[in-house]
């Protein structure tokens, strides 16, 4: 600067001042200012990377929580003279910005929110820096917070509420899955018994259908040899019958039997030979007579 040579980086941009007035910006190359009456400072336009030491901070249920977190923001390169001209520090600015704005969005969470809602609260600090560092020519381009630490005491009643609620959910798990298996097998002794009850009817239906088959079969092979009997019997003459009737009476003679028990109808089916047996005899009988 004192001889009037300034080089100007890729990632830097120069704001420039005459008699300590602002006159413009240069962009990156080669410039020669005059001694004297021309002044000119050079500002970083890369990300800025700025971790924010640990803090304490009070939460809505009165909590007190370390708490540190780190930015990342850059100048923006048509605002560049903002960083010099209307503030003495634009690093420190940003740095203060945010934790004063934190400080407010712990204030108005409870400990049980700020623990589960980081990501929320990383969003919300990014708005609230965005609508204040504009003025100094800087873009916050992102928050992450680091660590979220609560008093010892309060870690310990946390981690035995935890404990707690994991030993009431495996409670609920085992019960529920005893449930669940108390209801499935009553209803597979439920869809047991009624393919048992379905099958026992089956078979007795199929065993009805089978005596029943058996019923009319049988009754219709009775039917049937009853008829043939009925056709045979038409077919037999008297004689042949008495004939048979003879057979029986000689095999009843030749039995040890005293008594015998004829029915009314033998005398009708001897009748036939009776009758031929009379005949010849008067055929024998006219026979003597007229010799």
């Amino acid at each position: 600067m004192a001889s009037g040579i300034v080089i100007v980086n890729q990632f830097e941009r120069l704001v420039v001042l005459k008699w300590g007035k602002f006159v413009g910006s240069r962009p990156p190359g080669f410039h020669f200012l005059m001694p004297i009456i021309y002044s000119g400072r050079k500002i970083d336009l890369r990300e800025q990377v700025d971790r924010v030491a640990t803090q304490k901070y009070i939460t809505k249920d009165n909590v007190v929580v370390d708490m540190d977190f780190v930015l990342y923001y850059r100048v923006v390169p048509d605002q560049a003279e903002k960083a010099i001209l209307d503030v003495v520090d634009h690093r420190l600015a940003v740095r203060s910005q945010a934790v004063a704005e934190l400080r407010s969005i712990i204030g108005n969470i409870t400990l049980a929110e700020a623990l589960s809602e980081r990501e929320r609260i990383q969003g919300q600090l990014q708005v609230s820096l965005d609508e204040n560092t504009g003025r100094w020519g800087v873009k916050v381009q992102g928050i992450a917070i680091n660590e979220i630490d609560p008093p010892q005491g309060v870690k310990s009643a946390m981690e035995r509420e935890k404990s707690a609620a994991a030993i009431k959910t495996a409670d609920i798990t085992e019960s529920e899955g005893q449930r669940q298996s108390a209801i499935n097998r009553a209803e597979g002794e439920k869809q047991a018994s009624i393919l048992e009850a379905e099958g026992q009817r089956q078979s007795e239906i199929l065993e009805a259908e089978g005596d029943r088959q058996a019923a009319i079969l049988r009754a219709e092979g009775f039917s049937t040899a009853l008829d043939r009997i009925n056709q045979v019997a038409s077919t037999v003459e008297a004689k042949t019958m008495s004939l048979q009737y003879f057979d029986v009476l000689k095999e009843l003679g030749s039995s040890p039997a005293t008594k015998f028990v004829f029915p009314m109808e033998f005398t009708s089916m001897l009748q036939p030979f009776l009758n031929f047996a009379s005949g010849k005899s008067n055929q024998g009988n006219g026979q003597n007579g007229s010799s």
